[in-house]
């Protein structure tokens, strides 16, 4: 239970179809964590929705776990001259790694979240389903989940929207109901990614250049800086032919940030590696449509592996792709699994 208002609609309806429910709330900072991760209230305002619900309420402290794993990730990303998704690494290593592999060990027979996705269960086998509310769909963020942890795993809001979620929690009264939506990155409460990187990894001077090397600009950290990123630039002057500019690349080891024209940003073939399957592992060749942020356009794509790489071969061009990213693939809205981009 973060104290918001869609875990704790997945609390109470679970109390009503007769579960013996227990909520628990993930802290993750203390006094000695780099950044403040959650408001203030939030811990009492998933504690008051227990206390209504008349469910026993825990506090498991993951703060060390969470700096190393997702933190302290994405800002050695960063550093590295790739973008991370610190969503999807908290989702594999913290909530659907420590926070279930405790509660499994504690003798909880499941473990629920408020995520907008859905599953089928056949022959033994738990599948990943894109929700019903596509504009809320979480699929993309449980995309690095395996088989072990979708069986031990139940989301009460996959067939709802959120609008019906809202209007389910004012019915029940909740004091979450009219809450706010979490930030895109949860740990960065105050100000920009840009500005909580330098904060973390201190300012590093380097050149803008454009492809042939002359230099346009410069910056304080190739980090501040992803593949596609067009804003920020603060170029002195424009291009020859008047047209915008977009990072192309960057390379923290040079200290450079690359720009270029947007059709120089063009991808027709995605290689991945790190890969993850949701149910079997495939090793055949398959069409199905592949995403690599949480509310893009799915594109057709055509499959391929070699050992542990994925090869994902567009079926049109895309723009903006950058290595670290995670890509998730699609059978229809079945999420099959993901990679991370090389």
């Amino acid at each position: 239970m973060s104290g918001g208002v869609d875990s704790s609609v997945a609390a109470a309806r679970l109390v009503a179809a007769g579960h013996d429910v227990t909520g628990m709330y993930m802290q993750l900072s203390n006094a000695d964590s780099f950044y403040k991760y959650g408001i203030d209230d939030d811990p009492q305002d998933a504690a008051a929705v227990a206390a209504q619900l008349g469910i026993d309420f825990l506090l498991w402290d993951f703060a060390a776990e969470y700096q190393r794993e997702v933190v302290e990730y994405f800002a050695s990303e960063y550093a590295a001259g790739r973008t991370p998704n610190p969503c999807l690494k908290c989702n594999r290593t913290i909530k659907f790694g420590q926070a279930l592999d405790r509660a499994v060990a504690e003798g909880f027979d499941a473990f629920a979240t408020g995520h907008y996705v859905q599953t089928s269960r056949a022959g033994g086998v738990t599948s990943l389903l894109r929700s019903r509310d596509l504009l809320k769909d979480q699929s993309y963020v449980l995309g690095v989940l395996n088989q072990w942890q979708l069986s031990h795993t139940i989301f009460p809001l996959g067939a709802e929207t959120k609008a019906e979620v809202r209007a389910e929690a004012e019915r029940l009264g909740l004091p979450t109901s009219s809450k706010k939506d979490s930030f895109d990155i949860c740990f960065i409460r105050e100000g920009t990614s840009a500005q909580f990187l330098i904060d973390h990894l201190g300012v590093r001077p380097g050149a803008i250049v454009d492809e042939s090397g002359a230099v346009l600009g410069s910056h304080d950290g190739a980090f501040q800086f992803t593949v596609g990123q067009r804003r920020g630039l603060h170029l002195g002057h424009p291009a020859p032919d008047g047209a915008p500019r977009y990072v192309l690349s960057t390379d923290p080891a040079q200290g450079t940030v690359t720009v270029g024209p947007h059709d120089h940003l063009r991808v027709d073939t995605i290689n991945g590696h790190s890969l993850t399957f949701t149910e079997s592992r495939r090793t055949e060749p398959w069409d199905g449509f592949a995403q690599w942020r949480a509310h893009s356009r799915p594109i057709p794509a055509h499959f391929s592996y070699s050992g542990d790489t994925l090869t994902a071969t567009l079926a049109e061009p895309a723009f903006g792709i950058a290595p670290g990213q995670f890509l998730v693939c699609y059978d229809t809205n079945r999420v099959v699994g993901s990679a991370v981009i090389e």
